[in-house]
């Protein structure tokens, strides 16, 4: 008959059976606290869902009696609690112990959830509007085990609803009309976490492929995957779906769409997957290996973007991923048009290397140097809309709630975004430079505590590195990068102590040297993933011989990376600048290279322009080389560099600087006496003049204007250097 029996069969002693419910209706059944261990005696709490759209909380207790035997207590009265009503959809999350259900209220779907809690109380935690239509539907329960009301073959005649959470706090409602329409097929997702829904249009390629199966929607902890077997397979980026170059999407012609099931698929509690066909359980996974070699052979650059982001949170062995990764990035520096591979690689693995351990860190630091995407997504369309966020209706949170609550909290008061920009270090560190240019200085102590931070930086970075660098950074002292890099770590450290709460300062300061150290560590690793792939050695360093093609590839990569870190105005690891100024040497005709240094390309370190006058004999080329480098030089480097070519060029230069500085202060006195021809070894007497003034200067001030390590630049020193240089000019 059509009459339905609910049954709670005892199983000893044989044959006590209580009759929860007989109706002429559905009726399903789910145990609650499956885990709980608290008491001595088991307690049951039973979930009982009705089609007359109710749900009831049994509560079972059971007793000891006659030694050992255990029986239900008053099994005649069973306490119950009435916990939903009036709904027409509902969902139940088993591992997270919590029913969603929506209920109409004037024709307006209400999204609501109760959380079980192990206390044996239950909460109605929140209500979010739902901008779908559900009155025609009929009713759906979704996770209450195998629904025999539907026909897995005609699912897409039937909407797809369900609610997707995971650990960092986000909250997606998934939604799929039914189908009206074999050429496309729309489906929702509201991202209530982010206050926005983003409605999709897939287009479905002809008017003959018939659509038999439903829309499967894949919880997959940082994504959310949307399935429509043999069709599409979209990968939908729930931490960050702003922009739709984070999500992938794959048409039916890739090889990923034909390797998935092609039966329907039906998603349960956190990414485990119900195979309707074969009644096979499954859990779902992304492949870390195959997404790699995805990103080797897909051509897109949308696609590109989001495999690589993809890739990096599913976790395991960064250093072995970071190779991997490096090693493509190598082979396809040109192979990217909208976006830089280097950069994007940079800021998201370092993002990923702290975002995992910390809440709220996601909004704070950047996960892509990207900001904007124009470009769109061949075989989808996507609307976005600003959606009503959840009315929490409890005060008190804890783990999941607690984060979701911030989630929330961020959308509403935190705009614009608080996402760490390093360019706002960028004028006070010009601001250090140019006083250090002019002599003049703030507090020392400043100064020094700067320097600290980027101290324990690279000691930081050493001390994770167990293999020895072929690379010669960090073998100098690079003040400027050194200022940049402690800046930074001052900056962020300030930006993280404002917005993260409830953090210790000592957590937050090693996140920050861990994550600055991050940074150069990718940089290093690509320069040595480079360096090692060329067989290059460090006496490139010396400039003999011509550049090999090697050294060619290398400076080509070292100046992407600049290219990439500069616009994001990230630091470099000391030793950079010289090492790529060297290689620029070695590389470029002359004019070419001093187009790098004008263009500010390539730095002059002292290091590099010290080695450079050392090594280079002064053959003519050489000599217009070390000219051309010695007059592009800051005045004081420039200084310590004349002294180490022994040139009239450079005694040229000296001479020039010593007069500067002695004249700067000059006054005109009257004559001491009159001019001795016999001291001068030419009659010229403009020359012989002004020699005498600056005798009498350099006698009267000597222990003021001595000029500072190196105490034979004087008035004869000047005229002799005066004298070569007419005579060159004269061509004698």
């Amino acid at each position: 008959g059509s009459k339905c029996l609910t049954l709670l069969v005892e199983i000893h002693p044989v044959n006590n059976v209580k009759v929860l419910k007989a109706v002429d209706s559905y009726i399903w059944v789910q145990f609650l606290y499956p885990h709980v261990e608290s008491h001595p005696l088991p307690e049951n709490h039973l979930l009982l869902i009705s089609e007359e759209k109710y749900i009831e909380k049994f509560h079972i207790q059971v007793i000891q009696e006659d030694g050992n035997r255990v029986v239900i207590k008053d099994s005649g009265h069973l306490p119950r609690e009435r916990v939903a009503e009036e709904f027409v959809w509902a969902q139940w999350d088993m591992s997270e112990q919590r029913l969603y259900y929506i209920d109409l209220k004037k024709s307006r779907s209400i999204l609501k959830c109760i959380q079980f809690s192990a206390d044996e109380k239950f909460n109605l935690m929140f209500e979010a509007p739902l901008d779908i239509t559900l009155s025609d539907s009929g009713f759906k329960l979704v996770n209450f085990g195998c629904d025999d009301l539907q026909d897995p073959e005609n699912l897409s005649k039937h909407l797809t609803l369900c609610v997707f959470t995971n650990h960092t706090g986000s909250l997606c409602v998934c939604y799929s009309p039914k189908f009206d329409s074999w050429e496309k097929i729309t489906y929702s997702v509201f991202y209530f976490h982010k206050g926005h829904s983003k409605t999709f249009t897939a287009a479905l390629g002809s008017v003959d492929s018939h659509v038999t199966k439903g829309l499967t929607f894949l919880n997959l902890d940082y994504y959310v995957a949307v399935y429509l077997p043999g069709h599409f397979f979209h990968l939908l980026n729930i931490q960050h779906p702003d922009l739709t170059c984070h999500s992938l999407f794959l048409t039916g012609n890739s090889e990923v769409v034909d390797m998935l099931p092609h039966s329907p698929l039906q998603s349960l509690s956190g990414s485990l997957v119900l195979d309707w066909c074969s009644g096979k359980l499954y859990r779902a996974l992304l492949n870390q290996s195959y997404l790699l070699q995805f990103l080797w052979n897909t051509q897109l650059d949308c696609e590109k973007m989001a495999v690589l982001h993809c890739v990096l949170s599913c976790g395991g062995d960064p250093r072995f991923l970071e190779a991997k990764i490096i090693q493509w990035i190598s082979e396809n520096l040109s192979a990217c048009h909208s976006f830089d591979l280097i950069q994007e690689f940079i800021i998201a693995s370092s993002y990923w290397s702290i975002c995992p351990e910390t809440s709220n860190m996601d909004k704070l630091l950047p996960h892509s140097s990207v900001l904007i995407w124009n470009t769109e997504i061949p075989g989808i369309t996507l609307a976005t809309e600003e959606i009503a966020l959840p009315f929490m209706k409890v005060h008190s949170f804890k783990g999941y709630w607690e984060k979701l609550n911030s989630n929330l909290e961020y959308v509403k008061y935190s705009k614009p975004h608080l996402h760490y920009n390093n360019s706002m270090v960028r004028k006070e560190w010009h601001n250090l430079i140019s006083e250090e240019k002019t002599g003049r200085r703030r507090s020392m102590v400043y100064v020094r505590n700067i320097l600290d931070n980027a101290t324990k930086v690279i000691s930081n970075l050493e001390a994770r590195n167990f293999e020895p660098r072929l690379t010669p950074l960090f073998q100098e002292e690079d003040h400027n990068q050194r200022l940049l890099i402690g800046l930074m770590v001052s900056e962020l450290k300030d930006h993280l102590l404002r917005h993260l709460q409830g953090v210790e300062k000592k957590k937050i300061e090693q996140m920050v040297l861990d994550y600055v150290s991050k940074l150069l560590d990718l940089i290093c690793q690509i320069l040595e993933t480079s360096w090692r792939k060329h067989n290059l050695h460090p006496c490139v360093l010396r400039f003999s011989g011509r550049a090999s093609a090697a050294e060619f590839t290398v400076f080509y990569i070292m100046t992407r990376i600049l290219e990439a870190t500069r616009s994001l105005f990230l630091p470099l690891p000391p030793g950079f600048h010289t090492l790529h100024t060297i290689l620029g040497v070695h590389c470029l005709p002359l004019h070419n290279l001093l187009h790098y240094i004008d263009s500010g390309v390539l730095l002059l370190t002292e290091t590099a322009v010290t080695r450079l006058m050392k090594d280079l004999d002064n053959t003519e080329k050489n000599e217009r080389l070390k000219f051309s480098i010695i007059v592009r030089l800051p005045p004081l480097i420039g200084q310590k560099i004349c002294r180490l070519w022994d040139h009239p060029m450079s005694s040229n230069i000296i001479s020039r600087n010593h007069v500067k500085r002695l004249l700067q202060n000059y006054k005109k006195k009257p004559p001491s006496s009159m001019i001795d021809k016999s001291s001068f070894s030419v009659e010229f007497l403009p020359l012989n003049y002004f020699i005498e003034i600056l005798t009498d200067i350099e006698s009267s001030n000597q222990a003021l204007y001595a000029f500072e390590g190196h105490d034979n630049v004087d008035a004869k020193f000047v005229e002799e250097a005066a004298l070569k240089h007419t005579m060159m000019l004269l061509g004698l």
